[in-house]
């Protein structure tokens, strides 16, 4: 067991279903709650002092995501953000073009998303992806053409640390003199690499709170100036009628108060290829485990087979260990990966894999722990026929 002393060390690597709730997201939460409860919407004081909060986290958020605050709209998370942005951009566009463009590895909110569509009349193409999980520009150029209303790539894929070529979209949807919007899933990478969605050349981007130490229950779309996109839901004047209805305001100003306590993110990205790499020198030494990241992903997600070893009976020794890793996306409730699959993997590898993710609070110590513990799971569990 991963001890410290006589104590148990808990080792925490699944950060990209979700991180803990930072210091100054708790405190944020808990003053929301106490103190700043009324309704924004309301114009009395009480109301007035929520609304103050509302402004100020969206400025915090805004901040981080280079942006102005009028193209911040909260939501509950990663997964409604996406369903506003691809259902609304689509149905505001659908006169235009029938035709959408993304890729086969996206989150399950997206991909479920667009399949959704495609039972409306759309064309879904889902563009193939390399050994690395990366889809190429040249395809992505021949996909988009004058019908298509909508391009959606994520920035870095959530079981692999793949990052795509975003910019690529904008480009290629100029030279196709199409209409389409082009909306990015940045939810892992969001306070882990620098993002500008105006440098991007994306109209839409979602993102999360509890992905950076916020809380559960308030994400954003960021919506480029100017843009317009159908509601999905209606019944009041909340974020410009875009998403009615009270706001959830301790998830929110949790969410503000994570995003202002993001540190340098370059300092960070460092870090945690640092954190990366010692890892995989240990890695090494132990032997039987391959990489399934490709050596340029973002380096807080690590996703790695254990030969011979199934996912399920190795993250039941892990988690007695105290060591907390994932085998794929929380959204996938244990099923074979369907982005390891479209990467070619061999059978043996889809049916060993682990999701290894980072915080910038992950420490050496930790690792040390998984390192151990992946060890002694080698050793006792039974290889797979």
């Amino acid at each position: 067991m991963c001890r410290k002393d006589v104590r148990q060390t808990e080792a925490y690597f699944d950060n990209s279903a979700t991180t803990k709730p930072c210091a100054e997201a708790a405190a944020a939460a808990e003053k929301a709650i106490k103190e700043v409860w009324g309704n924004p919407s309301s114009l009395h004081r009480s109301g007035m002092a929520a609304d103050d909060l509302l402004t100020l986290s969206r400025e915090r958020i805004s901040a981080r995501l280079n942006c102005s605050p009028d193209e911040i709209y909260f939501t509950s998370g990663g997964t409604e953000s996406n369903n506003t942005a691809l259902r609304g951009a689509a149905l505001r566009l659908k006169k235009q073009g029938n035709k959408i463009v993304s890729t086969a590895v996206e989150h399950p909110s997206v991909y479920e998303t667009l399949s959704d569509l495609e039972k409306e009349g759309f064309e879904v193409i889902r563009l193939k992806v390399d050994g690395e999980g990366k889809i190429s520009e040249d395809d992505l150029f021949s996909a988009v053409d004058e019908k298509t209303v909508l391009v959606s790539i994520m920035a870095v894929n959530n079981e692999t640390g793949s990052v795509q070529p975003v910019q690529a979209a904008k480009r290629a949807v100029a030279r196709a003199h199409s209409p389409a919007l082009i909306h990015c899933d940045a939810v892992q990478a969001f306070g882990k690499m620098p993002l500008k969605p105006s440098s991007l050349g994306v109209d839409l981007m979602s993102i999360s709170a509890h992905k950076i130490h916020g809380i559960k229950g308030a994400g954003a779309l960021y919506i480029r100036k100017g843009v317009k996109i159908a509601p999905l839901v209606f019944g009041g004047e909340q974020e410009n009628k875009l998403r009615p209805g009270t706001q959830a305001m301790p998830a929110i100003a949790a969410f503000g108060a994570a995003a202002k306590a993001l540190p340098d993110i370059e300092k960070e990205l460092a870090s945690a290829k640092e954190l990366r790499d010692y890892m995989l020198s240990l890695f090494e030494k132990i032997g039987g485990i391959e990489i399934n990241s490709p050596a340029d992903a973002l380096p807080f997600i690590t996703n790695i087979s254990v030969t011979g070893r199934r996912s399920e009976p190795m993250l039941s020794f892990l988690s007695e260990k105290g060591v907390y890793v994932s085998s794929g996306s929380a959204c996938s409730k244990g099923k074979r990966s369907r982005v390891l699959s479209e990467m070619g993997l061999s059978s043996e590898r889809l049916e060993s894999p682990l999701r290894i993710s980072f915080s910038r609070f992950t420490t050496k110590e930790e690792i040390d722990c998984l390192a151990d513990a992946l060890k002694q799971g080698i050793e006792y569990i039974r290889p797979s026929k």
